[in-house]
């Protein structure tokens, strides 16, 4: 470890001398500190028979290989899509494989999160984010990185634990270690071999080699094929266990009532009228909410109807109207450079510019699961039970609301019903501890449909002017985007690593917001170009979304884009591919997308339109088939969608993991989007929010680019190229540019 460290500070030039000199008071001596490696232990527990082989994987004496998870299983195969790197670089048999979720420990953390999430908050290096990740062990699920994030460490764990066994089973047979090899649950010599199980303990014992021998992606291995779901049998049968489903001797049920958003404050509650429903136990006052708690969940709610509470709110109005004015005078602003290239000031200098305004509204996630917590204070600890995607936030944020050290709080991450970025809240996690503390009983604490949709922070408004100037050839020779929208990326950061000294101190680094602009640049080779964020503080709380801005952003971009093709007069796949110079990949896409759909140039009445996106490594065109119905809503027909995203590590879940994505960016380009009204939220059903049913499904065509490159993100990349291809469909279909999402008026 000393040698490490020597060489780990050798390569940054950082000496403990210089630590303590150089830092200084302030911004830099924290900076300097965080960046001084630590060294961390592992804390795994292995059940009776079970022997631990490293922090990644146990072995039980029967043969199953237990494999540590870190990351929620949100319906995107987390569960069997790390444990498939690790078993394939141990040479386990899938059959014996088991999961696990990892207990919190900075080993653990995410050190890709911050790229999502964080990176676009501070604005600082990549190598930072990541060092910071472990630093404050942030082991958030974000849905787009986890095998971007995991690989390195699953390949190392499964290659140690396959040298231990090897070297277990090399005694045993009094040869070298390295003659032996691993298949199928297997350590082979020759024709001899022994089971894993049998060498378990011994091998247990075995100190791992340096260098590990890793063998990486290999033909034959389990990498590439669509091994069966570890997560499914379960959800099959009902055996799975959500938050919901957690029962516990003596629990009780609490529903909950919140105060308008702003500064609210509880002023009234008809307490009698609790007191008359059969079941009620107890009301619990907040100065921001109020609960009632009964033998059942639908008694506890009908009590805060029949309580009628009564919040005074402060802080400003919150409306439709103050939400498009801050974005619009946001805009009118000055803005913060976030991306330039070229000399766009000498480029636009007497030209002809062309411009358009967009707007995307609030998104609601409306996700299927609302939020649900249980929790419960006995002897001196409490226990929650909750689908969160911060296990290590949800528990900081518990303690403190009742006043007690993280180390008397246990989190159970459950199961989370959508892959949305809504479990990223943590306020149902603060009032399952309140109730349980102030009870001393078991808790299950549900919100209802109404309360999920008014409290879960939504994706983040938007507004942006687009700027372009046309060349004599008719590509593209100017371009400056000027996105106006909360800064959501640094409000993500401060909720989800609260009084880290790194965040406080590094607040005010950059005067934008990278997240809020992520997505904003085009892929296109255009020679000038600036992108600028103009900063709007709308007093609504935002969080992050699946597809995160780029969902927005892309929409702004690859309309403006369309709009560009026509003014110039070229058709728009042709206008896109003449600038894909360097993104052949993206052109490929492109091409590949218009001959499966039958392209015919988005003519006019043809209903066709066409958009392409690229982000996490991942590209994706989509030709989409729309038009609108007698009834004024907008019909989606048909989705074509090509996805080049890299070697796909499990197929299959790679296929549901992008079509999952271009229903949700359905749902975003006709629903979801959020309306308030005095500081309240006007959706109040799934139905209000507008989210198409099963029966206004597109027919989906996808085909996936074969490719031996590394990894990319699937979780997202279906989303963000949906909504323009939609738009640019109803443009050809009627003549009406849709500038606004949801679609639902030009």
């Amino acid at each position: 470890m000393a040698r490490e460290r020597d060489e780990w500070t050798e390569r940054r030039g950082i000496s403990r001398r210089g630590l303590l000199i150089g830092g200084g008071a302030g911004i830099g001596l924290l900076v300097a500190f965080a960046l001084w490696p630590r060294a961390h232990v592992a804390n795994l527990r292995a059940a009776e028979g079970e022997h631990i082989l490293g922090p990644w994987v146990k072995i039980g004496e029967d043969g199953h290989v237990a494999v540590i998870v870190p990351q929620a299983e949100m319906g995107q195969g987390v569960t069997t899509t790390l444990p498939q790197i690790l078993a394939d670089e141990l040479g386990a048999d899938w059959r014996t494989i088991a999961v696990e979720p990892a207990p919190p420990n900075p080993l653990y953390a995410n050190r890709a999160a911050p790229m999502t999430l964080f990176e676009g908050s501070l604005g600082l290096p990549d190598d930072w984010a990541d060092d910071f990740a472990t630093r404050a062990g942030l082991t958030v699920t974000d849905g787009v990185h986890a095998e971007a994030a995991y690989e390195a460490p699953l390949r190392q764990a499964g290659a140690a634990a396959r040298a231990m066994l090897c070297m277990a089973a090399a005694k045993r047979w009094d040869i070298d270690w390295q003659a032996c090899d691993t298949e199928d649950g297997l350590v082979r010599w020759g024709e001899e071999t022994l089971r894993f199980g049998g060498l378990a303990a011994e091998a247990a014992a075995e100190t791992p080699p340096d260098p590990l021998p890793i063998r990486g992606f290999r033909r034959g291995g389990l990498i590439g094929q669509s091994v069966p779901r570890i997560d499914l049998p379960a959800k099959v049968d009902g055996s799975a266990n959500f938050a919901g489903d957690i029962r516990l001797p003596n629990m009780v049920y609490a529903a909950i009532r919140q105060g308008p958003l702003g500064d609210s404050r509880l002023t009234r509650i008809d307490r009698a009228a609790a007191d008359g429903i059969v079941g009620v136990l107890h009301v619990v006052e907040n100065p921001r909410w109020v609960a009632a708690v009964a033998t059942n969940w639908w008694a506890a709610n009908r009590a805060l109807d029949g309580m009628a509470p009564r919040f005074e709110t402060g802080g400003g109005l919150i409306d439709d109207t103050h939400i498009e004015t801050g974005l619009r005078t946001a805009l009118a602003g000055e803005g913060a450079r976030m991306v330039e290239r070229g000399d766009l000031s000498a480029a636009f200098t007497g030209a002809r510019i062309y411009t358009s305004d967009y707007y995307a509204a609030p998104a609601l996630h409306a996700a299927a699961e609302p939020m649900t917590a249980t929790a419960e204070w006995k002897t001196g600890r409490l226990e929650l039970w909750l689908p969160t995607q911060t296990p290590a936030a949800a528990r900081h944020a518990a303690a403190e609301a009742i006043g007690v050290a993280e180390a008397q709080v246990t989190v159970h991450p459950m199961l989370v019903g959508g892959q949305d970025g809504s479990k990223l809240d943590l306020e149902i996690a603060r009032q399952a501890a309140v109730l349980a503390y102030a009870l001393k009983r078991p808790v299950q604490l549900g919100w209802s449909r109404v309360e999920d949709l008014l409290r879960v922070p939504p994706r983040a408004p938007a507004a942006a002017r687009l700027s372009a100037r046309l060349a004599p050839n008719g590509m593209i020779e100017g371009w400056l985007a000027k996105i106006a929208a909360p800064a959501t990326g640094r409000a993500l950061a401060s909720r989800l690593v609260p009084d880290h000294p790194e965040i406080a101190a590094l607040t005010g680094w950059r005067a934008g917001d990278p997240y809020a602009v992520a997505g904003a640049a085009p892929p296109y080779a255009i020679p000038h170009m600036a992108i600028d964020h103009h900063r709007a503080d709308l007093r609504l709380p935002t969080g992050h979304m699946r597809g995160g801005s780029h969902g927005a952003n892309a929409f702004f971009t690859e309309c403006f884009i369309d709009e560009l093709s026509r003014e110039a007069g070229v058709e728009p796949l042709s206008f896109r591919i003449a600038m894909l110079s360097g993104q052949a990949r993206l052109a490929r896409c492109l091409s590949i997308a218009a001959t499966l759909g039958g392209w015919d140039g988005g003519s006019a009445g043809s209903g066709q339109g066409i958009a392409a996106h690229a982000m996490h490594g991942s590209y994706i065109a989509v030709m989409a088939e729309a038009a609108v119905d007698r009834s004024q809503r907008v019909r989606v027909s048909r989705l074509v969608a090509v996805v080049d995203c890299g070697r796909q590590n499990h197929p299959e879940i790679a296929r549901q993991q992008i079509e999952g994505g271009l229903l949700f960016g359905v749902a975003q380009a006709v629903g979801a989007g959020a309306s308030y009204t005095d500081n309240l939220g006007q959706a109040r059903s799934l139905r209000e929010v507008g989210i198409p049913a099963l029966a206004d499904a597109p027919e989906i065509v996808l085909q996936i680019v074969p490719s031996s490159v590394a990894p990319g993100a699937v979780g997202d990349i279906g989303v963000p190229a949906v909504a323009p291809a939609i738009a640019n469909a109803l443009r050809a279909a009627s003549g009406t540019r849709y500038r606004s999402l949801p679609l639902r008026s030009a």
